[in-house]
């Protein structure tokens, strides 16, 4: 069951965005949001969360910054998290 929820938490945003990027009205807002391919395939691999929520929410106004700042806190603490449980492994000797 861990590694489900592990898998889930890793691939889940990245498989959300493109089977958003997939649907037609999806595609629209992708492309308008971002003037090409590059930052959405940059923020695939390192902000999953954030581009989830940019690309949802885009046209971005007031309290739409919300969803954004919160897809930025999510994907730090993954990042934070991973950093953090990494000492939990037997064999790591660490810095």
């Amino acid at each position: 069951m861990c590694c489900f929820l592990a898998s889930l938490a890793l691939f889940g945003p990245r498989l959300a965005f493109l089977v958003y990027w997939l649907l037609p009205i999806g595609r629209l807002k992708i492309t308008a949001a971002f003037d090409g391919w590059l930052w959405p395939i940059v923020g695939l691999i390192f902000a999953p969360w954030t581009i989830l929520a940019y690309s949802v929410v885009f046209p971005v106004y007031g309290f739409d910054w919300v969803w954004v700042g919160l897809g930025v806190v999510a994907d730090i603490a993954g990042y934070v998290a991973g950093a953090s449980r990494r000492t939990d492994v037997s064999w790591y000797t660490g810095p």
